[in-house]
Formats: C-alpha cells, sequence, structure tokens
C-alpha cells in the first residue's frame, strides 16, 4: 500500500498523469489517472439542459463554471489524499456530447444559443442533406442544425468564422487550436474511411447547395480540422490554464489530444473499438455502436454512421430519451418515502426499486410507457410528452411497473437495432454496456441482453465513464508505442487485467420484451395524440 501511494505521488509531481474531462448531459466529470491507469480523484459537476425559445440548451457560464468546479473538485482531493498540488499533468483530453450547433463569429462570439443533440427541429435540413448525399444525416449533427438555419434564414449566417461541437469549443478555449477528433467530427459532417476526413465530395455538393445565398464561406473553411487519436491537436495555453484552473497553480504547455464526442470515449471506456465488437452507452439519452466489417447495403434513418476515434466506421444507434422519465420516477418514490418520515439514500433507492423489476411479468404485465422527455427522432416524433398508459386488464403492480419503464428507455434503442442485427446481418461478438443504470447488478445487464438478444458485459471499469475513456485517449497520445493501434493499446496495456462479467440473454426475458415492443409499437399512436393534443 505504502508503496502504490509513493508511485501515484511520482506520478503527479512527475507530471505523469493524464486528465479526462467530459461534458455529459446532466453531470460535467473530470478524471485523473496514473501511468498504469488507474484513477486517481475525481471531480464533477451537477447540470441540466433548459428549453430556450423552444430550443434544448445550456448556457456559457454553465459551460465554465462546470470545467472549473469539476477540475477544482479533482484538484482537492488530490490534495487531501496524497498532500500535493498539481503544477503539471502529463496530458488532457476533452469530450462532451456529440453532435449540437456552436457557431462563432470571428471575435469569438457565440451567435446563438448552443443547439444540443436533444433538439428535433431541424427535420426538413436532415432529410434534404440524406436526399442529397444519400447518407444518413440525423437531425442531431451539426450540418443539419447549419441548413436548417440557413432554411429559416436567419441572421446570424454571414457572420459565422467556425461552427463546432462543445468538446471542441472547451479544446479551442484551452489551447487556441479549433480541432476536432474524428469521431465527434463524424457527428457534425460525414467522413470519408480513406482519407479520414471530412468527404470532399459532399463538401463540394454542400458548398453548390446553399452557392446562391452569397455567404462570404465555404463549408470546409468554418468546420475544425480533423485529428485521429494519437496525435496531438495542441496544448494548454497561459490562458487555458488560468481558465482551468481558478487557483493558477497549473502550469501551461500540457499536450492536449483531439477533443471526441461521448460515442467515441464509451468505445474506449469498454475496449469496443475493434470490428465486431459494440457498446451501449445508457445516460439521459442511450446509444448502441457497432464496429462494422462493411457498410450497409443502404441508408437508414435509424441509423448514424459514425467512426471509431481511430478512424473506423461504426453504426451507431442512438435514442434521444433512456433514463430521464425513470429518474423522474423514482424521485417520486424518494419524495413519498421522505413524506413518511422515511429518509432514503438515493443508492438504496435505485437497487430495490430497480431489483422488484426482476420479480415481474416478462412483458411488464401488459403496461405501456413512453418516457419521451423530447422528441425522438426513430419513433418519428418531434416534441416529448412523457406519458404511461394501461387497460383495466393490465397486471398493475409495482415489478411490472418498473419492468415497463426500463423496458420502454430501450424501446426505441430496440427498433434501430432490429435494424443492423435482421435486415443487415451485422455480426457481434459482445456488447459491452456502461452508464449510471449499470451500478445496481444484473438488472440493466439483463434488460440490455433482452433488448439485443446478445451477450452483454460490464466490466469493473464500467462506472469510471466515458471522463476515464478521455483520460486513456490522452494516455494513448503520450504513451504509445511506435506504430501501435488504439485497439492492441486498449488490449495490452489497459485492459489486460480488467474483470469483467458477461450475461446472456434469458429467452423468456427475450419473448417478453418482444411482446413489449409489439405493444409500443402500436401504442405510438397514443403518444401522437398526447403530443399533438395534450397541451400540459
Amino acid at each position: 500500500m505504502q508503496t502504490n501511494i509513493l508511485k501515484i505521488k511520482q506520478a503527479i509531481t512527475g507530471g505523469e498523469t493524464s486528465l479526462g474531462i467530459e461534458f455529459g448531459s446532466t453531470r460535467i466529470k473530470a478524471v485523473l489517472i496514473d501511468n498504469h491507469h488507474e484513477t486517481i480523484a475525481s471531480g464533477s459537476y451537477e447540470w441540466e439542459n433548459f428549453l430556450e425559445d423552444g430550443i434544448w440548451t445550456y448556457n456559457l457560464v454553465d459551460i465554465i463554471t462546470g470545467l472549473q468546479t469539476a477540475y477544482s473538485e479533482m484538484k482537492q482531493e488530490v490534495e487531501r489524499s496524497y498532500g500535493i498540488t498539481i503544477r503539471k499533468i502529463g496530458s488532457i483530453g476533452f469530450s462532451a456530447m456529440m453532435h449540437g450547433y456552436m457557431a462563432f463569429d470571428s471575435t469569438g462570439e457565440l451567435l446563438v444559443p448552443f443547439r444540443t443533440w436533444r433538439n428535433s427541429t431541424t427535420g426538413v435540413a436532415a432529410k434534404e442533406l440524406t436526399d442529397q448525399f444519400q447518407f444518413n444525416i440525423p437531425e442531431r449533427w451539426s450540418i443539419a442544425h447549419l441548413y436548417q438555419a440557413i432554411l429559416n434564414e436567419e441572421k446570424h449566417l454571414p457572420r459565422i468564422d467556425c461552427i463546432t461541437t462543445l468538446a471542441g469549443y472547451i479544446h479551442w478555449l484551452l489551447t487556441g487550436n479549433k480541432a476536432i477528433g474524428i469521431g465527434d467530427a463524424s457527428g457534425m459532417f460525414p467522413i470519408d474511411e480513406s482519407t479520414q476526413d471530412y468527404n470532399e465530395s459532399m463538401v463540394k455538393q454542400f458548398d453548390e447547395l446553399i452557392a446562391t445565398k452569397g455567404y462570404p464561406w465555404k463549408l470546409k473553411e468554418i468546420l475544425p480540422k480533423v485529428y485521429i487519436s494519437g496525435e496531438q491537436a495542441g496544448e494548454l495555453t497561459e490562458i487555458g490554464a488560468n481558465i482551468l484552473d481558478r487557483s493558477r497553480n497549473l502550469q501551461p504547455g500540457t499536450p492536449i489530444c483531439p477533443p471526441e464526442g461521448d460515442a467515441g470515449t464509451g468505445m474506449v471506456a469498454t475496449n469496443s473499438v475493434r470490428k465486431r465488437t459494440g457498446n451501449i452507452s445508457v445516460g439521459t439519452s442511450v446509444f448502441a455502436m457497432i464496429v462494422l466489417e462493411k457498410e450497409l447495403s443502404k441508408v437508414y434513418p435509424e441509423i448514424d454512421l459514425v467512426t471509431t476515434p481511430n478512424g473506423s466506421p461504426v453504426g451507431m444507434v442512438h435514442a434521444n430519451n433512456c433514463s430521464s422519465d425513470l429518474n423522474a420516477w423514482l424521485g417520486l418514490f424518494r419524495e413519498f418515502s421522505e413524506a413518511m418520515g422515511q429518509k432514503v439514500d438515493i443508492n438504496k433507492l435505485f437497487e430495490v426499486m430497480l431489483n422488484k423489476a426482476l420479480e415481474a411479468d416478462p412483458d411488464g404485465g401488459g403496461l405501456l410507457s413512453y418516457g419521451y422527455f423530447s422528441g425522438e427522432n426513430i419513433t418519428g416524433l418531434e416534441k416529448g410528452r412523457p406519458l404511461f398508459v394501461r387497460s383495466p386488464e393490465s397486471q398493475f403492480n409495482l415489478a411490472n411497473f418498473m419492468r415497463t419503464h426500463l423496458f420502454t428507455a430501450f424501446g426505441a434503442l430496440k427498433i434501430g437495432m432490429g435494424i443492423l442485427t435482421k435486415e443487415e446481418n451485422v455480426a457481434i461478438d459482445r456488447i459491452l454496456a456502461h452508464g449510471g443504470l449499470f451500478k445496481t447488478p444484473l438488472v440493466g445487464q439483463k434488460i440490455v441482453a433482452a433488448a439485443m438478444n446478445a451477450p452483454v458485459s460490464v466490466m469493473s471499469t464500467a462506472g469510471e465513464g466515458g471522463a476515464w475513456g478521455m483520460a486513456i485517449l490522452a494516455s494513448y497520445m503520450m504513451n504509445k508505442d511506435q506504430n501501435e493501434s488504439l485497439e492492441d493499446f486498449l488490449d495490452k496495456k489497459v485492459f489486460e487485467e480488467v474483470d469483467g462479467q458477461e450475461i446472456y440473454p434469458d429467452q423468456v426475458d427475450v419473448k417478453g420484451f418482444e411482446a413489449f415492443i409489439e405493444r409500443y409499437r402500436k401504442g405510438l399512436v397514443i403518444e401522437q395524440a398526447a403530443v399533438d393534443n395534450l397541451m400540459l
């Protein structure tokens, strides 16, 4: 133990650490790791998006405050545990929710509020671009937001100097370099696997499409430069160091790796960047990513084609809604318990309530729920309207209630995954899962295994999340051997001794989920009516 502490202290003082900071949908987290990829300290900041003039957004004040608070908490933990003030770090990386739209002018002013992935207001643009490119352009993608703004003739467009993602913005703020990792870039605009850059022919198509508008920019001029994992994409400037560390102890000059999206860090955190592997990331939204062996036979609006951080093609199924409605219901149960005079630990509440789902009828007892806090692209609903429905014949009890809410959290995802596995016959050797839901053992894994009808593993590192994955990418940049691939680095240096628990799908659960999905599909007319008529 004494030896381990001494080695950690040496890593901290010697600048042999790597730091990952990820901006998730509900939490900003900073994770510092040593040169053996073990977590030394972490810090976090809770935040929430909000609706402003019909747009889901976060404000810049919260972005900077969250960055500084997460770093400060991590720094203070190091000081408490090891008596050392952090002055230098070996490497740093920033990641965030993919997609969305941040547009800036030449002075660095944000021209319109940050439009997040959660907005489903770009349907016309996404469809037109998909038809134009013959490549699926989801509503969340940055190019869809830009083109929708063009169709709407928004006033800020002539002033644009650059557009980027949230991770790209943080990286630019702290390094001065307008860079983006290829995985995050693939959620902005289609990537050409052969050139590892934006698809040049599609860039030209876009410029021709908007040529009559007379904007003083071409698309390639306003997109950030694409970098591959392992490359250095800048270094921490003096201004950047002072922004990140309010105490001004941190020295500038730290190498910084390409900023990535949360999809890419999820792949790294679950060691699923090899072909035929996949991962599922669970949070406010849910997405599954399968690294493909070959191109899909046709365009599917439900399937995003993105890349790993090292540029391999990935089929991605992304559902806008996952845990928000479940969390809201559990918050209600917590409020009830406290009203009864019982102070309840939130982690214990989740454990007890989620485990009730294991006692339920296989199909959830005929109950039906749509946890749509926001619109859902896969099922074609533009606006959110959380809805719980039952009939007089339904078996309404707590176990079925909980199973139904877990099923619906993965309902839209299951519809999209069916395209990959049944229509495209995509082979999947393993699925690795991560996210807060899997902190409760067994339950989430069993539900996801039923949804995917495939073995699902949760590694002991799963709780570390995307910030840890980003720290691993920062470490890869600094510590890889010559010509060492990201896949080999992860296998040999990060995950070789990591334990994992694999669960195979229970066919009773699989059939139960299929019965629920049949009910879920039929009930979409009810959900659409709620969106159209229930103006709550």
